[in-house]
């Protein structure tokens, strides 16, 4: 009897992809989450994911599934974690690779292939469904790590912004306060802002200098090792 592709004599697990998308509002670190219109957990609120297709890899189901519920495209999605809990999905046997992707909030209009979709500030997150609370933490964890090492903001910042916009972004990412003076300096000294168009003479100093990030000391920084430390 001849063996159909992809198919074992063993049991094996089904793979899925959930992702944890990450916004910015301004003053508020937002996390992306879609209202389950099937059971299981009908009616909770979980990351957007689904099942991988046989003939799709992870990152492709990911940008697939984010593109179904969110109407999210061309997203950038980075891997952090496989959760193998043995009972964490009470259909069947499931692992999930999870993503995370930080992403302009104006991007996301909404899919139709979920009950709904909404923007959460991090204190109102409901309980989620499956062990997406687990995945939640390891995810935030992981982008305060990141932020040591790369200068994130690009992806979650407007093109042109203040400096007191860049230091909210800090502050809601880290969950610490930093001295207004203090920021600015070390922003500047890194070289990666650069100002949009100059202050004309005689504007009064509380109009705030409008910057946006230089592409190319962005990059250079990120490959050189890039450190935060305040």
């Amino acid at each position: 009897m001849e063996t159909m592709k992809y198919t074992y004599q063993y049991p094996h697990p089904a793979v899925t992809t959930d992702c944890v998308i990450f916004g910015f509002d301004g003053v508020s670190i937002k996390v992306l989450l879609i209202q389950r219109g099937i059971d299981p957990f009908k009616g909770l609120w979980a990351f957007p994911g689904g099942f991988i297709k046989i003939d799709e890899t992870a990152e492709a189901c990911a940008l697939r599934e984010l593109e179904e519920e969110t109407g999210l495209k061309n997203a950038t999605v980075e891997q952090f974690h496989t959760f193998t809990t043995v009972e964490r999905d009470p259909r069947e046997r499931v692992i999930t690779i999870a993503f995370y992707a930080l992403v302009k909030i104006s991007q996301v209009k909404g899919g139709d292939d979920a009950a709904s979709a909404r923007w959460f500030t991090y204190d109102e997150i409901p309980h989620l469904a499956f062990d997406h609370d687990q995945i939640l933490r390891m995810a935030v964890t992981r982008l305060k790590e990141r932020i040591c090492f790369e200068p994130v903001g690009f992806e979650l910042l407007p093109e042109v912004f203040t400096m007191t916009e860049l230091q909210n972004l800090y502050e809601a990412l880290l969950g610490v306060k930093f001295n207004r003076r203090n920021f600015y300096n070390k922003m500047l000294k890194l070289e990666i802002l650069e100002e949009s168009e100059k202050r004309p003479e005689g504007t009064p100093t509380r109009i705030p200098v409008k910057y946006k990030f230089s592409p190319e000391k962005y990059t250079e920084l990120k490959q050189k090792g890039f450190r935060l430390e305040f």
